[in-house]
């Protein structure tokens, strides 16, 4: 029997805290999982990962399948050996790569060309199981099709019903006995699409459910909206996974409205340009005004970082061209947003969320900058910035 059982710990309104039980360890939500696409979060020793309170992190089938390959990591054992990680892994079905990259599709799958050397590679519902089940995670994700925000609604319905058929595919495929396996509801932009596809993916039936298809351009608001159409739809006593998410104001939001899991690699995108989350918003470790702060990154913070180095310190890194730097602030953030889901978390429990989400709101309001960039590209006036696994520290704009 697959071990994926969740238990819902408590509720308020839509907001759920709950368990979930994996093959490596127990999870409990609301969760955020860092990124490891390549098989390691950048920058970040695996002995460090303890000292952040991570949980459960993400790798990516496509890239790992590119390189080095799925049986080369088999050979070390599987995923967690070839990591040195001893938290559950989830990976990424390789369905965004539908998305991202140049490709043909057609009803047996995807043809892609790798960015890297041009090589041809094809991707199905059955090939992207056998990659998973060779990688050894504790989830594995179906194989879907992500499509962009502004896809006309004939595409995205033809999408939603070739998608279904390939999560059916992948369950047909799927069997090895020690990895959950999640479907993956799509719809694009559309209530009545997000309704039927969130019907036929319970009808197949997976161990966990996530939300594709958002935070590709379509900004805050109309991605809550979405969740507003799709969350009702969705099994109440399975985990649910809105992919590719990580600022604070969409993780609450996302919780809200009924979401358990979020990914993003915003964490440690940010550190390495010198970005670090705080409780009092964002700030850039470079700024000259840090040069000789001799505080902490933030003082509520309890990870080694914080405890250890200043401001001051973190600045001059940067400047010198230190690469310990993308370290220690990656550490940070990934820890801040640790602390901060557990702190969302306990609200839950105590009864205080709504007190909780008022705060994130006042602390960290939507980026007007992005408001006006969805804006202007829903006018067909610009092109959206993808979100798939986060944005630079400047840019707004993920599955």
């Amino acid at each position: 029997m697959r071990p994926a059982p969740y238990t819902i710990d408590a509720t308020q309104g839509q907001a759920r805290a709950g368990t979930l039980e994996l093959h490596r360890g127990t999870v409990q939500t609301p969760v955020f999982m860092p990124v490891g696409t390549q098989g390691a979060i950048r920058s970040v020793h695996p002995s460090l990962l303890p000292d952040t309170g991570v949980q459960i992190l993400l790798a990516n089938t496509y890239h790992l399948h590119q390189r080095p390959g799925e049986k080369l990591v088999a050979k070390h054992g599987g995923l967690h050996e070839f990591m040195n990680v001893k938290v559950p892994i989830l990976t990424d079905s390789g369905g965004f790569q539908v998305f991202s990259l140049d490709k043909e599709v057609t009803e047996e799958g995807v043809t892609f060309q790798y960015e890297v050397d041009g090589k041809k590679t094809f991707l199905s519902p059955e090939v992207s199981m056998d990659i998973q089940q060779t990688l050894g995670a504790d989830v594995a994700m179906v194989f879907d099709e992500c499509v962009a925000f502004g896809t006309d609604k004939s595409y995205v319905e033809a999408s939603v019903d070739r998608t279904a058929r390939w999560e059916a595919r992948c369950k047909e495929a799927h069997a090895r006995p020690d990895q959950s396996l999640f479907g993956i509801v799509q719809g694009g932009f559309w209530p009545d699409l997000r309704k039927k596809s969130a019907q036929q993916i319970q009808d197949i039936g997976f161990d966990g459910y996530a939300i594709g298809g958002l935070s590709v351009g379509e900004g805050h608001q109309k991605m809550c909206e979405v969740l507003e159409w799709t969350t009702p739809h969705m099994p109440t006593e399975a985990p649910r996974y809105l992919m590719g998410v990580g600022r604070p104001l969409d993780l609450v939001e996302g919780v809200a409205r009924g979401v358990d899991m979020f990914d993003c690699v915003i964490q440690t995108r940010h550190a390495r340009s010198g970005v670090a989350w705080t409780s009092r918003g964002r700030i850039r470790l470079t700024d000259k005004r840090f040069r000789s702060d001799m505080y902490p990154i933030d003082s509520t913070c309890t990870c080694s970082t914080c405890k250890t180095f200043t401001r001051a310190y973190l600045n001059h890194l940067f400047r010198v061209g230190e690469i310990l730097a993308a370290t220690l602030v990656s550490v940070h953030n990934i820890a801040w947003f640790q602390q901060y889901m557990a702190r969302m978390r306990q609200s839950i429990v105590d009864g205080t969320f709504e007190d909780f989400r008022k705060e994130v709101h006042e602390q960290y309001p939507e980026d007007a900058q992005e408001v006006q960039a969805t804006a202007k590209a829903s006018k067909g006036k610009g092109k959206p910035q993808g979100r798939r696994r986060g944005p630079p520290p400047k840019k707004r704009g993920k599955r």
